[in-house]
């Protein structure tokens, strides 16, 4: 059985993990062939902007095969390499990666949920940090990631009580941009995608990694790193491309209030 399906399609590629049976669990073998199918996306220069999901509408993932785990330990599943470790795969992605939360994201899970840029949710969607409920701390990132996002106060109560947060609260409090019926979750998706194929890969990727660089620093070094790489490269802009997008803006704004 195919762990993970790789679709590719108008400039949009779509992963999904493909255990529905185990709750879309991170087994070894699902790391490895999450990672592989990153990589492929990296790799693909026609491909704009990536989604994530997973198969059925009960889990995006449960997080690391727990089964798995007690029987051949964490092994690799903490290291910091992309090639086995999906949570970095998703980090190093040139390219936008959009998470489509069709169920549960557990723990890893939810640490998976995390390294998407945007997340957006079906009202399937429940997130939990178990972490301390099975004794292992994060090593992907949510324990530092969380509270960024959702603020100190939520973030504790979560991972310090292993609840379940819903859709429409993860909506409220931020951690999901929008949320929608199961059957509109990836039509949405791929709208969404399909949007960002209209605007430049190569500048995608330069604005991505502005905004995630600059996220990972204070305001002044952010701003800093800003300066560092706008300079240079709007000093390369010429004042002929700056006016046929303006065009173009002002033709696809047209087009959407038609």
């Amino acid at each position: 059985m195919t762990l993970v399906l790789l679709d590719k399609t108008d400039g949009v590629a779509t992963i999904t993990l493909n255990r529905p049976e185990a709750m879309n669990a991170l087994s070894k073998d699902l790391r490895r062939e999450l990672c592989a199918a990153c990589q492929d996306v990296r790799d693909d220069r026609s491909i704009h902007a990536l989604i994530v999901t997973g198969a059925g509408e009960r889990a995006f993932t449960a997080g690391l095969d727990l089964k798995e785990l007690g029987e051949s330990g964490l092994g690799p599943a903490n290291d910091r390499d992309a090639a086995t470790n999906p949570v970095f795969a998703l980090s190093e992605m040139p390219i936008p990666v959009i998470g489509a939360i069709n169920g549960v994201a557990i723990t890893g899970g939810f640490e998976l949920a995390l390294a998407c840029d945007i997340r957006i949710a079906s009202t399937n969607a429940r997130f939990a940090d178990t972490h301390a409920r099975v004794g292992i701390t994060p090593g992907w990132g949510l324990s530092q990631k969380l509270s960024r996002f959702i603020g100190l106060s939520r973030a504790c109560e979560l991972s310090f009580t292993g609840q379940f947060l819903d859709a429409k609260t993860a909506c409220e409090w931020g951690l999901v941009n929008h949320v929608y019926d199961p059957d509109q979750l990836m039509p949405a998706a791929l709208a969404l995608a399909q949007d960002m194929t209209t605007i430049d890969r190569d500048f995608l990727k330069v604005y991505k990694d502005l905004i995630m660089t600059g996220f990972e620093r204070n305001l002044a070094d952010g701003m800093a790193y800003e300066n560092q790489i706008s300079l240079p490269y709007n000093a390369d802009v010429s004042m002929e491309d700056v006016e046929s997008r303006r065009l173009a803006i002002i033709e696809r704004g047209r087009k959407l209030k038609g």
